[in-house]
C-alpha cells in the first residue's frame, strides 16, 4: 500500500496491508500536526504532492528496506489537502520477524520518505503561513 490521499487516513488499514503470520513485530507511525512551531500557533497544515512521482519513490523506499532488512514489509500513505491539528499527515507501518528490523525500517522510510519523496507541506498560523522545506531535503539534521 502506497498512496497520496486526501481523506483522513486509517492506521488499522496500513497495518493490515503489511500483517503477515511470520511478522513478530508490527510498528506504526503516524505524523501528526502539531498545535506549534517555533513558538507559533498552528493552526492547520496544507500539503501537496506530485502523486505520479511520489507513489514510485514511496514504493522504491519500500524495496530498499526489505533488502537491506530481510522479512521486512512496508506501507506508507500520505495525506494532501488540509490536516486539521491533531490528525495524522503520513503513517508508515512496518512488519518485520523482529522488532529490531521494524524499528530501524520505520526511521530509515520517514527519513526517506522526507528527503526524497516529492510532498509540501505549507503551515498555517495564526497570524500567516509558510512553506516548510524538510530539513532532511535541505541536508540539514532532522
Amino acid at each position: 500500500m502506497f498512496e497520496i490521499v486526501s481523506e483522513p487516513i486509517d492506521p488499522r488499514q496500513v497495518e493490515a496491508a503489511v500483517a503477515h503470520d511470520g511478522a513478530g513485530a508490527v510498528l506504526t507511525f503516524a505524523g501528526t500536526t502539531r498545535d506549534s512551531f517555533e513558538g507559533r500557533r498552528v493552526v492547520g497544515l496544507a500539503y501537496e504532492a506530485f502523486a505520479e512521482m511520489a507513489v514510485p519513490e514511496m514504493r522504491a523506499i519500500a524495496d530498499q528496506a526489505a533488502a537491506r532488512w530481510p522479512g521486512v514489509r512496508l506501507a506508507m500513505v500520505h495525506r494532501i489537502g488540509e490536516v486539521p491539528v491533531g490528525e495524522a499527515s503520513v503513517v508508515i507501518c512496518v512488519s518485520a520477524p523482529h522488532r529490531g528490523a521494524a524499528y530501524d525500517a520505520s526511521r530509515f522510510a520517514i527519513d526517506a520518505l522526507k528527503e526524497r519523496v516529492p510532498v509540501w507541506k505549507k503551515e498555517r498560523y495564526e497570524d500567516g503561513a509558510a512553506w516548510k522545506e524538510n530539513a532532511e531535503f535541505a541536508g540539514e539534521e532532522p
